[in-house]
């Protein structure tokens, strides 16, 4: 009796279990979703709030924490003035980098070696440096190689990678080492990389397709 008791209680307990891991996955299906499909600010903040809120509540899942770091980096860099300045706006920047950061190194004490976690400590690293690029090109530029680099060396085969060194060729001005022409090699591997590229389920990270597009585009 208490064997027949006891497997009633497991199965009760894994049913549960189940219906918790649907209600999150389908919660994070339709976040992840809207990543690709907006360049707002304030859609991104509210996105990485969302998200926020699901880590809070699933403390044991990576995605959770890196899609609410990777929500703010974007808002962060949408953040910066348009005009090209070279100004200090670190006012701006360091604030969405400091909680990027806290939500970034959470996911990180999940997942150890995460290549996608490595791309997004680069982006955090190229949002302090671009909000005050003169004064901290010789400190963050490092940083954002160094995370490039582990990312790179962890998954070669990810296309996130190459979106990121393509967009700093293709940004960077030509007498510090910026290149359209190399910037353009590199979002075609990113998109030869995406012809094969398979995330793991529906909510692993799997942005970038929009932005490689765009930007060969503007070769055409």
């Amino acid at each position: 009796m208490k064997k027949f008791f006891s497997i009633i209680i497991t199965s009760l307990l894994l049913i549960t279990a189940s219906a918790q891991s649907e209600k999150y996955t389908k919660a994070m299906e339709t976040l992840v979703s809207a990543i690709d499909s907006t360049r707002n600010h304030d859609i991104l903040i509210d996105l990485g709030n969302s998200f926020e809120r699901i880590a809070n509540a699933e403390k044991t899942q990576w995605l959770p924490y890196y899609y609410a770091a990777f929500c703010n980096v974007q808002a962060g860099m949408l953040s910066l003035p348009m005009d090209g300045s070279f100004g200090d706006n670190s006012s701006i920047t360091d604030p969405v980098a400091d909680k990027a950061e806290k939500l970034l190194a959470k996911a990180e004490e999940i997942t150890k070696g995460n290549t996608e976690i490595y791309c997004v400590q680069k982006m955090i690293a190229s949002l302090r440096m671009m909000g005050n690029a003169m004064a901290r090109y010789m400190t963050e530029g490092p940083k954002a190689e160094a995370a490039l680099a582990k990312a790179k060396e962890t998954d070669a085969n990810n296309p996130r990678i190459y979106i990121l060194e393509a967009q700093d060729k293709y940004f960077t001005p030509e007498q510090f080492g910026g290149s359209k022409d190399e910037a353009k090699i590199l979002f075609e591997k990113a998109q030869t990389l995406f012809d094969t590229y398979k995330p793991e389920n529906s909510i692993a990270p799997n942005w970038g397709r929009p932005q490689v597009a765009y930007f060969l585009s503007l070769y055409k």
